[in-house]
């Protein structure tokens, strides 16, 4: 998964102040994919596997608090 497809989600929710549309679930299964992605470019020794999912769980955890605060108000 590219890491700019976080983007356009992370723009809506902050617009709208609402991710009722995103899944938690969705979310996890995400993150933990590409926390194996990151294992896995240690295990290879790839700078660019790790550094690109290393954003993609930044994005994505950045979107869960988003989805935690917006839904709290």
């Amino acid at each position: 998964m590219c890491i700019t497809s976080f983007i356009p989600q992370m723009l809506k929710g902050y617009r709208a102040k609402k991710l009722d549309d995103l899944s938690y679930h969705l979310m996890l299964f995400m993150g933990s994919g590409m926390f194996m992605w990151i294992l896995y470019g240690f295990h290879i020794g790839s700078i660019p596997v790790i550094v690109t999912n290393v954003l993609g769980v930044g994005c994505n955890i950045v979107l869960i608090a988003m989805k935690r605060s917006y839904s709290h108000k």
